[in-house]
């Protein structure tokens, strides 16, 4: 069992709120507008023209924001005391099917302390870079959301310390599953995928902390050697 170190404080959902009641499910939302999160009105305030636009819709908050300016606006949604935004449930990313609208990337944050959930968004035209910052060093519960992210639509989280594949082996070449562009059957014939599939050696499909008893260290990709023989332990 692991024991704890450094103390924490319980934080119950609703705590910063003046009298605050047991939450009840809201009921007749309209389907498109309606009362927005005190938070958007908040970020418009302190990020002026940063904040792009803000829809609601079946009771939720949506907020568009510039893409160079992402990580700076959650970093201030998670450290601000009136806001509190201390839980990231989800990073995903959005693509449509027309080539010009740009693909999104998604942060659901939620604040316990006052109850409240916000959806942040940014844009990313097809014809830039995918990159966008990353949350890793605000949440640490990002490090698996945005690998999954860049897994399954090749977006690049600057900064992220361990940027790698995780659904999908290192060594995956077909692209990237959730993408538009992505073909049902993969990129390659049945037949090539069989291939591919008889001549690998399942022990390289190891995590780094698996691999230091496996028997696969001749057949692993260049650099995930040197990360071992460096010592690295990251696992999966």
């Amino acid at each position: 069992m692991t024991e704890l170190t450094e103390s924490f404080d319980v934080v119950s959902v609703g705590s910063a709120l003046p009298n605050a009641r047991p939450a009840t499910t809201p009921k007749n939302l309209p389907h498109r507008g309606g009362d927005a999160n005190p938070s958007a009105q908040a970020l418009k305030q302190q990020f002026g023209d940063a904040i792009l636009r803000v829809s609601v819709g079946w009771g939720e908050t949506t907020v568009f924001v510039a893409r160079d300016r992402a990580g700076d606006i959650i970093r201030w949604l998670h450290d601000d005391p009136s806001q509190q935004y201390d839980f990231l449930a989800d990073v995903t990313a959005v693509e449509y099917r027309e080539t010009e609208v740009p693909m999104e990337v998604v942060w659901h944050l939620r604040s316990l302390p006052y109850r409240r959930f916000l959806r942040i968004k940014t844009e990313l035209p097809k014809d830039a870079p995918l990159e966008v910052d990353s949350v890793w060093s605000i949440y640490r519960c990002a490090d698996w959301l945005e690998r999954e992210c860049y897994d399954m639509f090749g977006i690049k989280f600057i900064g992220h310390p361990d940027l790698r594949r995780l659904l999908m082996w290192e060594q995956y070449k077909e692209g990237y599953p959730l993408r538009k562009d992505f073909p049902l059957r993969g990129r390659f014939s049945r037949s090539e995928q069989l291939r591919q599939a008889l001549a690998a050696n399942p022990e390289s499909r190891y995590s780094m902390e698996e691999l230091t008893v496996a028997e696969a260290f001749s057949e692993i990709p260049d650099d995930m050697r040197r990360r071992l023989a460096s010592g690295e332990r990251t696992g999966e």
